[in-house]
């Protein structure tokens, strides 16, 4: 799915200096962190690394579109959890490539309902609909 136009309401900026083994921060000076490859990777993992941020975006993304959805469904939410992990690994075609597992605790609700609270987040969160078709993204709820 191609977005031809979004209504643009706010532009993050970040830049980063070395790639996986350096700094990464953004514009306004809200983060500021080193990076560096896991040790899994061969890496130092002195510092934090993309996979993490990624999954460190995405459960908040994806935290926030469950509330819209479940403040629509009229559901409680109140001390629900969502957690990303994030894995990087070589692609058939020789590259690397990301999956995803979303986790979501929503103690408040019976296990079907906070289920379809999450299929209905995967639809509505913006970093769900950026990796739809482009990765392998697992959900689950309870």
């Amino acid at each position: 799915m191609t977005i031809q136009h979004i209504d643009v309401a706010y532009t993050a900026v970040a830049t980063a200096e070395n790639g996986r083994d350096g700094r990464v921060s953004t514009d306004d000076g809200a983060l500021d962190v080193v990076v560096n490859p896991p040790k899994a990777m061969g890496g130092s993992g002195a510092g934090t690394n993309p996979e993490q941020l990624f999954a460190a975006g995405y459960s908040a993304c994806f935290q926030g579109a469950l509330g819209v959805v479940a403040r629509q469904e009229k559901a409680d939410i109140t001390g629900s959890t969502v957690t990303a992990s994030v894995s990087i690994g070589r692609t058939e075609a020789g590259g690397f490539g990301l999956e995803v597992a979303i986790s979501a605790s929503i103690p408040n609700v019976d296990t079907t309902t906070a289920q379809a609270l999450v299929e209905k987040a995967h639809q509505v969160c913006p970093y769900s609909n950026a990796t739809r078709g482009n990765i392998k993204v697992e959900l689950s709820a309870g």
